[in-house]
């Protein structure tokens, strides 16, 4: 049964302020069709997604965007449109079963896209071929024309959450470092896009150097380091109107690593005052702060637990860059990185079951992750520098910066799922670092 087009059911997408969305439970129950992902190799679903009804154009270009979508994940392969033996002349018609079985198509997307003036329309319904029934109840988008991309990530969120079980991601932002220029001298901005590296909104010119921007929780704010005053102090910047302001104004001393906590009411720091560079917490309404961490070692990079709790962080107290833990109300940090090499760059994962890092290992570079108790370490990647990993939304993806070797090297964007498997770099134009994954878009 196809939803009538309630309050529940519509996609605002800035039509009314704030969006709603049928919330999706697993649905296992509604077909034998799922998708379980684990460490070992996993055959892509075979899934069809013939032309969405309605406007061509517009149409063509929204189903283009659900099935990268889906592809780009590595669970998927879409049947070629040219396979296909079945057609329909509505979007209503019914499925034949039998015919989508003969090309061995696993699931079948179908849509309909429809416009009035600045808005558009979309339907979409899933269905599970081999076992003959719909998953789940069809579904209806309201979306202003401009923001037709977000109509199509919302419908691969869908699609992937009903077919995994796993949380949604594709309608989300990325926030991250453009770089331009020599290697020896290279001009900053940073800019926001959406995942997949489309629609960049620039928020800061060249004009001085930035580095390591990050979301805020609710992905309105991002907090960076700049060196407009000469020496690293931390910014905060509002996304909707591209203002920002600074946070410290520490004349020789330096601050710079911050980050957010997950309801938004703290940034953690690093400070170097000269002798040492110790851990700030920062109420972020006020601007008043107070150390988390004094000793004569290097502690920075911090990371908060979901449930703001607790952080992570690097130090090379032991001798060498190591992983720590430490509560939020201070106390005497926990070791947790006990391999061999550096450890650098810890985030927690949305989840809260497992941290990644950076991990050198003689002249190398890795992206890896562990338990956050510190067990089941594992490599994600090998490459000469891969650095500064990022959480999607739901936990299942990091993205990261990958710089190619020499004097021309370049970093760009790169993800990996967290099983190591379906590495992809992202397509930007430019060379491009310190990625930070906000938060699924309402």
């Amino acid at each position: 049964m196809f939803h009538k087009l309630t309050p529940a059911l519509v996609l605002a997408l800035g039509l009314t302020g704030a969006a709603a969305v049928t919330a999706l439970p697993a649905l296992a129950q509604d077909g034998p069709l799922r998708i379980e992902i684990t460490d070992g190799v996993t055959d892509p679903v075979a899934i069809a997604i013939p032309d969405f009804y309605g406007d061509s154009d517009l149409a063509g270009k929204i189903r283009q965007v659900v099935a990268d979508d889906l592809t780009g994940t590595g669970l998927f392969r879409e049947i070629a449109r040219d396979a296909h033996v079945s057609s329909h002349d509505d979007f209503n018609d019914a499925v034949a079963y039998e015919e989508w079985r003969a090309i061995n198509a696993q699931a079948l997307v179908t849509a309909d896209v429809s416009g009035q003036g600045e808005e558009i329309n979309v339907k979409f319904r899933l269905f599970d071929i081999f076992a003959g029934q719909p998953l789940g109840d069809g579904m209806q988008f309201v979306a202003r024309s401009g923001d037709w991309r977000r109509a199509a990530h919302k419908i691969a969120d869908q699609i992937y959450s009903r077919l995994t079980g796993e949380s949604a991601y594709f309608d989300s932002r990325v926030a991250f470092v453009q770089e331009t220029g020599p290697k020896d001298a290279r001009i900053k901005r940073i800019g926001v896009m959406d995942y997949d590296g489309a629609n960049i909104l620039w928020m800061t010119d060249s004009s001085s150097l930035v580095l390591a921007p990050q979301f805020s929780p609710d992905g309105k704010k991002i907090v960076y380091t700049s060196f407009e005053s000469g020496f690293p102090q931390l910014q905060i910047l509002d996304v909707a109107s591209v203002s920002s302001r600074p946070l410290t104004q520490g004349g020789n001393s330096m601050a710079f690593s911050p980050v957010f906590s997950p309801d938004g009411r703290w940034i953690a720091f690093a400070q170097d005052n000269g002798v040492d560079t110790d851990l700030w917490l920062m109420d972020a309404a006020t601007g008043t702060g107070r150390p988390l961490t004094k000793t004569h070692a290097i502690d920075t990079s911090p990371s908060f637990s979901p449930d703001g709790k607790r952080i992570v962080f690097e130090s090379d107290r032991s001798g060498t860059q190591q992983l720590y833990v430490v509560p939020v109300e201070g106390g005497e940090p926990t070791r947790i990185s006990f391999g061999e090499g550096r450890y650098g760059d810890p985030t927690w994962s949305p989840k809260g079951d497992m941290i990644a890092f950076t991990k050198q290992l003689g002249d190398r570079f890795h992206i890896a992750v562990m338990r956050s108790d510190g067990s089941e370490e594992k490599t994600l990647t090998d490459s000469f520098l891969d650095e500064g990993p990022t959480w999607a939304p739901n936990g299942r993806v990091i993205m990261f910066t990958r710089v190619t070797p020499g004097g021309n090297g370049q970093p760009r964007l790169h993800s990996v799922d967290i099983s190591g498997r379906n590495m992809r770099p992202l397509e930007l134009d430019s060379a491009a670092s310190d990625p930070s994954w906000g938060p699924l878009l309402p």
